[in-house]
Order: C-alpha cells, then sequence, then structure tokens
C-alpha cells in the first residue's frame, strides 16, 4: 500500500514525539501540515520563515531521522513557507534544505495589488512585552508611534542590542498595535535578509522599478536585523533610495539591530547618517525585578506553575536574556517530562548550571578565529574571505562549528562574522565538520586539540 503524505507525515510525528518534549513538540511540530509527497521527497508548510530557520537549526537532525524511516536513506524534506496563517506565499514558497531555493521567502505582493500581507508574528504584543528600565524608552516611543506613525521625532526608530532582549518582540508589538488602530495602513515587516534577496531577484528579472515603487508604498517599514546590510553596496544604495522616498513622504520607519548605527561596519556613511535622524535606544539586560515578571507571564502562557523559591533562583542566576529564561523553562519541562520527576531545587540547579556557566563563557567567534587561524597559520583574514583553497575552506567550516558549540551567537551571527555568510552556509559548515569528525581520526585529533585549546581560554 502507497502512503500518502498524511500517513507519512504522521509516523514522523508519532517518532519525532518520542525524543521531544510535549511543548516543543506542541510548539514546533502541530502547526506543520504535509503538502505532498513525491517518490522520496516530502513537502511540508510552516507558518513562517522564522519557523523553517528554527526548524534547521534546532531539529533537523531529527527530521532527517523521522524521515528516512518512512522514505528511505534518499529521503528529503522541502518546505512551503506561509506570510501568515491565512496566505500561502504564491507558488514558489517550496524550499528545499538550499540556500539558494529559500532566497525569496514571499512574493513581492505592491506590483500586482495595493494591499500586501504584514508579515508580523502575531502573538508579539505590547500586553505581554514586559517593561523594566532596560527598555522603557524604547517600548515609550513605540507606543508613542502607534499613535502617530511618521509623525513623532521617532521617525526613524531605531532599536539595537544583544540577542535575545526582545528586538524583535517590540518591533513587531508596534507594527501589531498600528493594525489594530490603524487597519487601512499599509505595514510590512521584513528581514535583512528577505529585503537583500528580493533585491536580487528583482535585478535578475529587471524589475527593480517596480520593487522599489512596492517598498515607497508601504505606510510603515520594519525592518529586522539591519546589521545584514554590510558589504552588500547594491541593496545599500536601494534602501537608501526607500528610506528617503518614505521619510520624505512621512511614512514610519523601524530598525532593528545588533549594534548601535555608529557600530555598524561596512555600511555607506550616508546611510548611517540616516538611522541617526530619529531616536536610538538600546535594549539592556533586564535587571531581576523585570526577569521575575518575564518568567512568570512564561510559565503563564505555557500553563506551567513552579514554587516562589524555584522561580527567584531562576531570575536570581539567569542574568544575560530573555531568550535564556525561555530556555531553563523549556529544559526543566523536558526534563521533568522525560525522567518523569518533578521539578524541584536540585532539577533547577542542575539546569540553571548549564545556563550560567554559557551565560559566563567570555570567549567570542573572533577569539575562535584567531585560534584557527593561528593552528592553521593563516592570516584571519581569510578565514573572512572568498577563497575556495582547501586548507582555508576547511579552517573556516571549523570555525564556525567551534563558534556555534562555544558561544551563544546565532546562526545568522556566525555567518556575519565569516563576510557575510547567511545561516544556511553556516548550518552546512558544522554538517561538513561532524562529517569529518566521523570519518578522519587525524581531523577529529586535530578538533579535540582546539577544543582543548579553546577551553583553556575559558579557564585562563
Amino acid at each position: 500500500m502507497i502512503k500518502d503524505e498524511v500517513a507519512i507525515w504522521g509516523n514522523c510525528l508519532e517518532f519525532i514525539k518520542k525524543h521531544v518534549n510535549a511543548q516543543s513538540f506542541k510548539t514546533w511540530f502541530d502547526p506543520i501540515k504535509p503538502v505532498k509527497v513525491n517518490g522520496s521527497i516530502l513537502t511540508i508548510q510552516v507558518p513562517n520563515k522564522f519557523f523553517y530557520e528554527w526548524l534547521e537549526e534546532n531539529y533537523v537532525d531529527i527530521l532527517r531521522t523521522s524521515l528516512k524511516k518512512e522514505l528511505g536513506e534518499k529521503a528529503s524534506l522541502e518546505y512551503q513557507i506561509l506570510v501568515d496563517n491565512h496566505r500561502k506565499i504564491g507558488k514558489a514558497a517550496d524550499v528545499e534544505e538550499k540556500e539558494e531555493e529559500i532566497r525569496n521567502p514571499f512574493v513581492i505582493p505592491g506590483i500586482k495589488r495595493v494591499k500586501t500581507d504584514s508579515q508580523l508574528i502575531s502573538k508579539y504584543t505590547f500586553e505581554n512585552f514586559i517593561e523594566g528600565e532596560c527598555n522603557k524608552l524604547a517600548r515609550s516611543a513605540g507606543i508613542e508611534i502607534t499613535s502617530k506613525p511618521g509623525n513623532t521625532p521617532f521617525n526613524p526608530l531605531f532599536i539595537f542590542g544583544d540577542t535575545g532582549l526582545g528586538k524583535t518582540h517590540l518591533s513587531n508589538a508596534i507594527g501589531n498595535g498600528l493594525i489594530k488602530k490603524f487597519p487601512t495602513k499599509q505595514v510590512l515587516f521584513v528581514s535583512t535578509e528577505q529585503f537583500t534577496n528580493q533585491v536580487i531577484n528583482a535585478i535578475r528579472a529587471n524589475t527593480i522599478n517596480d520593487f522599489m515603487h512596492f517598498y515607497q508604498t508601504v505606510d510603515v517599514l520594519i525592518v529586522d536585523d539591519i546589521q545584514f546590510l554590510s558589504n552588500r553596496p547594491k541593496t545599500q544604495e536601494i534602501f537608501f533610495n526607500i528610506f528617503n522616498q518614505l521619510h520624505q513622504n512621512g511614512k514610519q520607519i523601524i530598525l532593528t539591530s545588533d549594534r548601535a548605527p555608529k557600530d555598524l561596519q561596512d555600511v555607506e556613511k550616508r546611510l548611517i547618517s540616516r538611522f541617526k535622524w530619529g531616536l536610538n535606544t538600546d535594549l539592556g539586560a533586564p535587571a531581576f525585578e523585570t526577569r521575575l515578571n518575564i518568567f512568570k507571564l512564561k510559565m503563564k502562557h505555557e500553563g506551567i506553575l513552579l514554587p516562589e523559591e524555584l522561580v527567584d533562583y531562576i531570575c536570581h542566576h539567569v542574568k544575560s536574556n530573555v531568550r535564556e529564561l525561555e530556555g531553563v523553562l523549556i529544559s526543566l519541562v523536558a526534563r521533568s517530562a522525560l525522567n518523569k520527576t518533578p521539578i524541584n531545587l536540585n532539577l533547577v540547579k542542575e539546569v540553571v548550571e548549564q545556563f550560567v556557566n554559557t551565560d559566563s563563557k567570555e570567549i567570542s567567534v573572533e577569539n575562535i578565529k584567531k585560534l584557527v587561524a593561528e593552528h592553521f597559520e593563516l592570516p584571519i583574514e581569510k578565514l573572512q574571505g572568498k577563497t575556495r583553497k582547501r586548507q582555508v575552506v576547511i579552517a573556516r567550516q571549523l570555525s564556525m562549528y567551534l563558534a556555534k558549540n562555544f558561544t551563544n551567537s546565532s546562526l545568522k551571527t556566525i555567518g556575519l562574522n565569516f563576510g557575510g555568510k547567511d545561516h544556511s552556509t553556516v548550518i552546512y559548515s558544522i554538517k561538513a565538520v561532524q562529517d569529518l569528525i566521523d570519518t578522519d581520526t587525524i581531523f577529529r585529533d586535530t578538533v579535540n586539540q582546539l577544543e582543548k585549546k579553546v577551553q583553556l581560554s575559558l579557564n585562563a
């Protein structure tokens, strides 16, 4: 009997359910819908680009294993990405686990119709964004913008800070607040990676004028991770023109970045000067009371209740960012479920210790690059370049592998540190290193040596 896509995916889910905790399964696998099966290729539908990237970064191995059980060793997975939960992103939204196939995550709608999907994440609102001294100014500015978009001193609003501090949440909250108050306004949330890929496609199709016209008709433009404009002069030029047109017409611009405008590298000075026109505000690490309120809200949303003393312990020790707090909560629930034990102080200490140790690591991607470059006797610039010499490629891939294992940097941030590589390239590099570790004993020894050097630098 030939299985259809529903049966195949159902069997995959049964396997996955045994290897992930209930909450993670509900969050990351329940929303997935099987679309079609073609030979050894299964196509699944995911809600958005972030969802796809999260699966690729955190669950690619278990997805691969479950699929091979159903479709054999040659099994592969394709993704169909939605703009939101109601509309498909065109008919060309099927993507493989390849960089080239996901360059355009949504069809540019403004060319053929006036109204476009916002791409906002609906769950991110002001109601569930906890205010503290670390974010008070940015939040207040955001609320003011929802009342008078484009008509405040906060245009552009440039929000910056380390990963996991709420930049994406706040920018989406502003967008969702605007749509609620001004339903006729066109609000668009787009990542810099999406924007860049659209520029590339528009240039190839000779539709750059239509592309720019579409963006210039948007009422509110929210661009996430603007630091990824680095080393992209053509994209910078086009964005500069769009920025000017929007600003001159009184349209609202909101930008997020992992660093302040003055610290952006390889971005045109004229563009940086425009980023400084409005309000530049940073999101800092949350204080104890803020962390406490955030953690309690997360527990409420997850339907979890922990004793006050355990919550206090967690929030006293996990200080870095909101994502770390989320990670602790997920880990506690997972371990409790897998071990069939209650969440007590001993378990909390065990989990928190891992996160605190991670937080305390002072090793950076830059430090790792230096260690690897010294080991291979290469100039560090080579690791950031485009040379395809085998020794340099191996050193570059190994640096990405170590950066993933020893830092808190996201795949995007790691890629940025290696000449602007995207997350797909980083994923491929990590997999290539792991394959060599499994098959080449000499290379495995090299990795062990470098890991010891990294550990020594951490303990120095």
